[in-house]
């Protein structure tokens, strides 16, 4: 079986509904991963826009998920802890936790990335806010599986 990443509030590659973007509630949405490594001692979570103007844009970054977890449920919201020693970094808004889709209006569609990571290790030593590039170089050498869920957005 091999690793994957699902949403129960949009289908892959569709539109991500108002409610989980900057214009609407700007909660994350539901993701639940299967056919998870035997091995997996922990998970890393980044969502990014890789169609930002000035190239790939961070809107939410978590590691540290226990390898007991299989889903995180919708309703995360910057600033806010997620719980069961989750780890959450600062993404490109500037804040901690997830900050949802929100083009430049007039900019067309972007495209979101969930991705998850399966890790070999149940920690990476990382405080509360670490920028994305510390989460990357920490993720190097612990990475068993990665899976990804895509949906976009569009401002008009």
């Amino acid at each position: 079986m091999s690793f994957t990443i699902t949403s129960s509030s949009f289908a892959d590659s569709t539109a991500i509904p108002k409610e989980y973007s900057g214009e609407g509630k700007n909660i994350s949405p539901a993701l639940s991963w299967s056919g998870t490594p035997s091995n997996t001692k922990s998970f890393a979570l980044i969502c990014d826009d890789p169609d930002a103007p000035n190239g790939t844009w961070t809107h939410w970054t978590a590691w540290d998920i226990p390898a007991s977890l299989s889903s995180l449920p919708a309703g995360e919201k910057t600033g806010k802890p997620i719980g069961h020693g989750i780890k959450q970094g600062k993404q490109d808004f500037g804040n901690e936790g997830y900050e949802g889709p929100m083009p430049p209006k007039g900019h067309g569609r972007h495209r979101y990335y969930f991705t998850i990571y399966a890790l070999d290790c149940a920690t990476l030593n990382l405080t509360d806010s670490a920028p994305r590039k510390l989460l990357e170089q920490a993720l190097n050498g612990h990475i068993l599986a990665k899976a990804q869920w895509m949906g976009t957005y569009e401002r008009k």
